[in-house]
């Protein structure tokens, strides 16, 4: 297995690169690609215990695979066959398909790394490739936003490297193991990087704009994956570390009530879903040990609203609720908005609960408000007008990529069958009832701007510096 692993990590890099000889085959390359991750994380649910591969023994360099990798690199699996197949008939070229199978390949890459140094250089080249794919365009505004990108995650990484080198300097390893014991320095450093490449809290501020100005299909990968590369190590720490896991759920529930509390009062689509993939790895991170199930159901929904809202009329609300959308449209916009707010028969219910059974006791409020605020964050989807026959029909493309996320969604109920009890099911859709009767009540009248200047460029680099400050205050108590 261990060889099998190697060649899956090399395989992504390999056909990325030889699509350059073979350009006309480049979609059917990519997919099938994916198709062999989707392959082998099934497998790591088989295994009866982790894969761990030491590269370099002497400095802790090591790879290890199990199920918590397996949900993570089979949402990196499907979101990315999905926004292959959305891009299918829509004429990118073959530098398009290189970026994403190259992307593919440093976010499955991260998800196998147990070490501090092969995790930088995963992040190193996301990174990259991400830049590239915003800038892809080549618009003014998309290379603005791909080089703001850029910039803030060179700084963070270079926090995460230093803090990185400090932990060596200590432990004489790179292992995630040898953040115990390092210095209070060292851990805040790297868990800094971790926490601005993963959009959690305040340093992941960057995260609305660039999602909501990215293409659609950038914004879905983003947002399905690409930002779990950061959190992931996080929910790793957590797992590993006794001391790190009390401040990476701090986090969590800080973080799922940031996102939602400027959810509720977005009124452009896309910058909602952004915000709501912050507080949504807000919940991946409150409960570590249950955190590749939600991992798993965010990014299938995630991925499917941003594809569904790139085919809407427009971004504002206000619009869309004087220009009713198509009904098969609203159909699958409803499907996806059920799935998050946690309606049973979609796997977001089922991660709900296990991540609420999985709560330490001071957490259970906070959380429990998050999810009030999803559901009125998601109504706003839910009860928009639509018509059977307004608008111009969707590109071909698009319903095999949502079907293929929203049959992810039930086919996932599978995880956690538990779930389904009385008491169980009554709790959450007395949330999205409460939810929605708020949305109607109070909420739809509503008219609140939240301020951005966190979000502007000249602060989010000042946010960093704060946020390091928080964390020497977390490790040292």
């Amino acid at each position: 297995m261990m060889l099998w692993t190697l060649l899956w990590i090399a395989l992504p890099f390999f056909v990325g690169f030889s699509i350059y000889l073979l350009p006309q085959g480049d979609r059917i390359l990519a997919l099938v690609v994916t198709l062999v991750s989707m392959a082998y994380a099934i497998v790591l649910f088989w295994q009866p215990a982790p894969l761990e591969l030491h590269l370099l023994d002497s400095f802790g360099v090591t790879l290890m695979a199990d199920s918590l990798s397996g949900f993570f690199i089979l949402t990196n699996a499907l979101v990315t066959a999905a926004v292959i197949l959305y891009c299918w008939y829509r004429g990118k070229t073959t530098f398009f398909y290189i970026q994403v199978i190259l992307l593919h390949g440093s976010v499955n890459a991260a998800f196998v790394c147990a070490d501090l140094i092969s995790l930088y250089v995963a992040l190193e080249v996301i990174g990259i490739a991400v830049f590239l794919l915003i800038a892809y365009p080549r618009s003014d505004r998309s290379l603005w936003v791909a080089l703001r990108y850029l910039f803030v995650s060179n700084t963070a990484m270079l926090f995460y490297l230093i803090g990185a080198a400090l932990v060596y300097r200590t432990n004489q390893s790179f292992a995630f193991a040898a953040l115990e014991g390092a210095p209070t320095e060292a851990v805040a450093l790297v868990c800094l990087g971790l926490l601005t490449k993963g959009g959690i809290f305040i340093s992941g501020l960057w995260l609305p704009l660039t999602h909501a100005e990215s293409a659609t299909p950038v914004s879905a990968l983003m947002s399905g994956v690409v930002v779990k590369a950061g959190v992931f190590p996080l929910a790793r720490f957590a797992l590993m570390l006794e001391d790190l896991d009390p401040i990476v759920r701090i986090f969590g529930a800080g973080t799922a009530l940031l996102g939602v509390a400027y959810a509720v009062f977005e009124k452009d689509t896309k910058r909602m879903l952004a915000f709501h993939t912050v507080s949504q790895l807000g919940f991946v991170l409150a409960a570590p040990e249950v955190g590749g199930f939600y991992a798993l159901t965010h990014g299938f929904v995630k991925a499917a609203l941003f594809l569904i809202a790139g085919e809407l009329p427009s971004r504002s609300f206000k619009t869309l609720h004087d220009q009713p959308i198509r009904t098969p449209i609203w159909i699958a916009l409803v499907i996806a908005s059920f799935s998050i707010s946690g309606f049973p028969l979609l796997s977001g219910f089922g991660a709900k609960v296990l991540t609420m059974k999985n709560l330490l006791p001071w957490q259970v409020i906070a959380m429990n408000v998050a999810a009030f605020g999803t559901a009125i964050s998601f109504a706003k989807f839910i009860f928009l007008p639509h018509a059977p026959t307004q608008n111009p029909p969707v590109k071909p493309g698009f319903w095999p990529a949502v079907s293929l996320l929203l049959v992810g969604l039930v086919a996932a109920n599978v995880v956690y069958y538990d779930a389904y009890s009385l008491a169980n099911v009554v709790k959450p859709l007395a949330i999205i009832a409460l939810g929605w009767l708020a949305y109607h009540l109070i909420f739809r009248r509503v008219t609140v701007k939240l301020p951005r200047m966190l979000e502007q460029f000249e602060h989010l680099i000042g946010v960093m510096s704060l946020m390091l400050m928080v964390l020497f205050g977390l490790v040292m108590a």
